[in-house]
């Protein structure tokens, strides 16, 4: 079977990852290099985690998710990921860390309570003022999404996964199983995935009510000095709720020499804007990032600002995974809502199973959606 993918972020590449496991011939368009340094899959890192408020399908999604990356490092010859843990904090009026804690007990998950005395005991750069609810997971952990873009893209190449880099996609015959190119050319297949992330409305404006280009800036801190051990010991924080909602993915260095900073970004959705525009991050943008945490970051400036990024996401207003049937040959996979990275691996064998068809469309689409069975 021959299978044109769309896309060269994380669900394109794993898809053809798990295409070519299954012996497909398999192409893979991107419109810029590998790794695109303006995709949604492409920053220092995306964080694996257990806790999803009540939406309990996608907390079951991450089990499945952790078995399909260590399918993906045992092919890479290499693990890209750092366990760090899961903390997860929660204002007055906030439930989501609430019915998180409720959920991961129906699930078993491993978490242990905490109060805000204990928080600012362990984690002495936090404020444990104000907390409503607070817990701790031992899982979860940090996946290095440019240098897994990187390697992923040399596995392909080296299993002869065509690559078209720098290839810009004019449109999709999903009947007749062709993608055109915006050179003139085309790409024949069995079976088409469109896998574009924020630039999917522009390909298929149909798709625009679950697929919003969201534009998102996180910022890069510089602890102070006597900081720094603590933080590089720190697991990820997430607050997210009603009220204010960050999260914060804390520096690491690998064995590997793999160096990462401390990250900060918003649990809120942007404002809607073309993802090939403009991406340098207004200072506005960066003052509500920064008013948005300090709350909990103690001594916040003393804190120097290293550097301050505008990614993109595609957005669906519930943050359900769409995937979707275009014609007799072709699909599309988008409203990851800023999630998807974590699920790439499985998200791609579930996709390939489906194109191959060995597993039903309608079952698959309610599985990405997160709803359970």
């Amino acid at each position: 079977m021959k299978v044109a993918i769309v896309g060269g972020g994380i669900v394109g590449l794993s898809t053809a990852w798990a295409l070519k496991r299954a012996g497909c011939d398999v192409s893979v368009i991107e419109q810029g290099p590998l790794p695109n340094p303006l995709g949604s899959s492409v920053d220092q890192h995306r964080l694996i985690r257990y806790p999803y408020g009540v939406q309990r399908g996608y907390l079951r999604m991450v089990r499945e998710a952790y078995h399909a990356w260590e399918r993906v490092w045992s092919d890479l010859k290499m693990r890209l990921y750092a366990e760090t843990g899961t903390l997860v904090l929660s204002g007055e009026g906030d439930s989501w860390a609430k019915q998180s804690c409720i959920a991961l007990a129906a699930e078993e998950v491993e978490h242990l309570a905490f109060d805000g005395e204990t928080v600012a005991g362990r984690y002495p750069m936090l404020n444990g003022d104000g907390l409503q609810d607070a817990y701790y997971c031992p899982s979860g952990g940090l996946l290095f999404a440019e240098a897994i873009v990187a390697a992923l893209s040399r596995h392909l190449r080296d299993r002869m996964v065509t690559l078209l880099t720098q290839t810009k996609v004019a449109g999709i015959d999903a009947s007749a199983g062709i993608v055109r190119l915006a050179d003139g050319g085309q790409v024949q297949a069995d079976r088409i995935l469109v896998a574009a992330g924020p630039w999917t409305a522009q390909l298929l404006p149909d798709l625009a009510p679950v697929s919003r280009p969201s534009r998102q800036v996180v910022v890069y801190l510089t602890p102070p000095g006597d900081l720094m051990a603590a933080w590089h010991a720190a697991p990820m924080l997430l607050e997210i709720g009603e009220t204010k909602g960050f999260y914060l993915v804390p520096p690491r260095v690998t064995r590997d020499g793999i160096r990462t900073g401390l990250k900060i970004g918003a649990h809120r959705f942007g404002p809607t804007a073309d993802p090939s525009g403009d991406r340098e991050p207004r200072q506005d943008e960066i003052d509500a990032l920064l008013h948005n945490v300090r709350h909990r970051i103690m001594a916040l400036e003393q804190y120097r600002i290293a550097a301050a990024k505008t990614c993109f996401y595609d957005v669906e207003a519930e943050e359900r995974f769409q995937f979707r049937q275009l014609g007799p040959r072709a699909f599309a996979f988008c409203g990851t809502s800023g999630h998807g990275f974590k699920f790439g691996p499985v998200i791609g064998e579930r996709i390939a199973a489906v194109l191959q068809e060995k597993a039903d469309f309608a079952a698959t689409a309610r599985w990405a959606a997160g709803h359970v069975e």
